[in-house]
């Protein structure tokens, strides 16, 4: 399919939008009426601009409030009808996009609309042009797009026809079947826009929280694919209104645009070759698009099967300081690099490695960070293909140095700058160790702390990240995201996203702050954007671990007693327990699947920390109830010390 996108999805001045855009690899542009308007070149220049760059102007958008209106106000809009037709013919883009009133003056009258749009479009077709109509959301007597159909219906002209937006019917929870029933050659044009569930306005949702496919929360493949049956075969487009896109640096904003089309089109496509016939009719409208649509065929997503390490990148200092703190955790310091300057601490399934090679990408990319996690590694059962996969939905490839004997794991750059490897799943959970490492298994340090696994990582990001990373999250590595949380730190608020694939062997969670105070936004702006936050390590008995950390010297964030009584408000739980947790300064969340108990350690130089996690059934959260309380003790612990400094 063609690959489109429009000009006010991105930051920047019309030059620029349009380079981002032909960097990222579309195939054309919708031509917002304002970066025309506001862009001090003639439409000769810009349609040369357009040329050269390898693109083409399939859209020219908005007409407004044209149908449907009184006749003196109808025969203005057909003089301003002309002049746009002057415009569009300069520029070389043939369709315009005429959007459904939202005038007071408009009058409920179908018959009417469709008579003054056939106007309309001999009008345009006088001049060899097309005339596209879309139901908008908040049009006054026309927001759906089966109204919008009937009046192009019954206006039965040639050069008119249908715009279609997922937007504007999946905002109003409109049934999309209806689609595949409508002519696909009286579909002119594809808009595509996902978003947030959310409870308001629906015109500042639409101007403010739009997001490209794979983002939101919207069904956008069965939107998609209802249009493929209706027999569309015109360009695959985006129409995105965000405030957050607005002031993101448009080249990285083109290429989650091109990946969000990628991704939404393999999600067609798989489901279109997987689903069963349901009647003679579908089954013919479904060998058709298979037939006739190119759709995107990247290899399939990874299996991923958990985490097989973390590696911190540290100068000489900061990561023997490092080591000693997880030799204090119950970590055994368990082998050095063959040809690396590298450390290998292991405990239970947790492997955790400290990168201090000089001018190796780690050092490269985030010694200047101090302390910082620079890779997380996954297994997964086929390494290349992982890679393969991401590389083809947009992401680069980092293959690094690999000395004699050693394993070459294959690599992408994330969104931020940090590397996600692949690890083979049939090298063991030793395999890759015992070939890069000369493993050493004298036991050193405390003693081992009980700790089994790393349940999840959370990722501190900055606000214009977020929909970044759960696209990536999505199309490249297939995790699904959960739901969107909002948690009060005493600074701001931090709005909270877990990401996971569907055995839990991988979890992510992403945090972002939109104020500058909280510890989050601080610790973002300390990282370079995106950060470890902090890592979350599984016990399956928490008091234990606990006691045995303690007795290390392991110190953790102290909670307030008052949590303790008001738990006992909100929950239905065992006083010896509850003792238990007072005691130990472990925190508790429960769901009708199941219980969570988990501590925080203190933080190193007000950054990185890790969290002791025990799940009990099948509690699928993070504790996100108790991050008031964590975040409220990290803040009172800080100040202490600055007082006391």
């Amino acid at each position: 399919m063609r690959r489109t996108i429009a000009t006010v999805s991105l930051s920047g001045t019309l030059p620029e939008k349009l380079e981002a855009i032909a960097a990222a690899r579309f195939d054309g542009i919708e031509l917002f009426e304002n970066d025309f308007v506001n862009y001090k070149g003639s439409a000769a220049e810009v349609r040369s601009m357009v040329a050269d760059l390898g693109l083409t102007i399939d859209l020219y958008q908005p007409f407004r409030d044209f149908e449907g209106m009184p006749e003196a106000q109808y025969q203005r809009s057909l003089e301003r009808a002309e002049r746009k037709f002057d415009l569009m013919q300069e520029l070389d883009v043939s369709m315009v996009l005429c959007c459904s009133n939202t005038s007071p003056l408009v009058i409920d009258d179908p018959e009417l609309a469709a008579a003054q749009l056939h106007e309309l479009a001999t009008r345009a077709a006088a001049r060899n042009l097309r005339v596209g109509f879309e139901a908008l959301a908040w049009g006054r007597k026309t927001n759906l797009y089966g109204q919008a159909w009937e009046i192009v219906r019954r206006a039965d002209h040639p050069h008119l026809g249908l715009i279609l937006d997922s937007f504007h019917t999946l905002s109003l929870k409109d049934d999309p079947a209806g689609i595949a029933d409508i002519p696909g050659h009286k579909i002119f044009f594809l808009q595509m826009a996902d978003a947030p569930l959310l409870s308001m306005d629906v015109l500042q949702w639409a101007r403010h929280y739009r997001s490209f496919p794979g983002q939101g929360q919207f069904d956008m493949a069965t939107f998609l694919e209802q249009v493929l049956l209706a027999g569309y075969t015109g360009p695959l487009s985006l129409e995105i209104f965000n405030d957050v896109f607005r002031e993101t640096p448009n080249r990285r904003i083109a290429v989650d645009a091109m990946r969000s089309l990628l991704y939404l089109e393999s999600q067609v496509r798989q489901s279109l070759e997987n689903s069963a016939p349901r009647d003679d009719t579908r089954e013919k409208q479904r060998q058709r698009v298979l037939q006739r649509i190119e759709l995107y065929s990247p290899p399939a997503l990874p299996d991923i099967a958990g985490l097989a390490y973390i590696e911190f990148a540290a100068d000489e200092a900061s990561g023997e300081a490092f080591g000693k703190l997880l030799l204090q955790l119950g970590f055994r310091r368990a082998g050095k690099h063959r040809s690396k300057a590298v450390v290998l601490y292991r405990q239970g399934d947790v492997n955790l490695i400290v990168n201090a090679q000089p001018n190796s990408f780690a050092r490269r990319r985030f010694d200047t960070h101090g302390l910082s996690v620079c890779a997380i590694a996954v297994r997964t059962t086929d390494p290349e293909r992982a890679v393969g996969r991401a590389t083809a939905m947009q992401s680069k490839r980092y293959d690094g140095p690999v000395g004699p004997s050693e394993q070459q794991v294959p690599a992408v750059v994330s969104p931020g700058g940090s590397l996600v490897s692949f690890v083979s799943s049939a090298l063991g959970p030793n395999g890759l160790y015992e070939a890069d490492f000369i493993l050493d298994d004298e036991e050193d340090g405390a003693p081992d702390a009980g700790l089994e696994h790393i349940d999840h990582v959370a990722l501190g990001l900055a606000v214009d990240q977020l929909d970044t990373w759960i696209l990536f999250s999505r199309a490249v590595l297939g995790l699904e995201p959960g739901e969107s949380l909002e948690l009060a730190d005493p600074f701001g608020l931090v709005q909270s996203r877990g990401v996971a694939n569907a055995d839990r062997s991988m979890r992510l969670v992403l945090n972002v702050s939109p104020g500058q105070r909280t510890r989050t936004a601080r610790t973002v702006a300390a990282g370079g954007g995106v950060t470890v936050h902090h890592i979350a390590l599984s016990s399956h008995d928490i008091f234990d671990s606990v006691a045995r950390l303690r007795a290390s010297g392991t110190r953790f964030v102290p909670i307030s007693p008052n949590y303790y009584d008001d738990l006992l408000t909100r929950v239905d739980i065992d006083p010896g327990l509850l003792a238990k947790m007072r005691s130990a300064g472990v925190l508790f969340d429960r769901s009708p699947a199941g219980d969570y108990l988990h501590i925080y350690t203190e933080s190193i130089n007000d950054g990185l920390f890790f969290e002791i996690v025990q799940r009990v059934n099948a509690y699928d959260g993070y504790g996100a109830a108790n991050a008031p309380a964590r975040m409220a003790a990290q803040a009172q612990k800080q100040g202490q010390e600055v007082g006391n400094g």
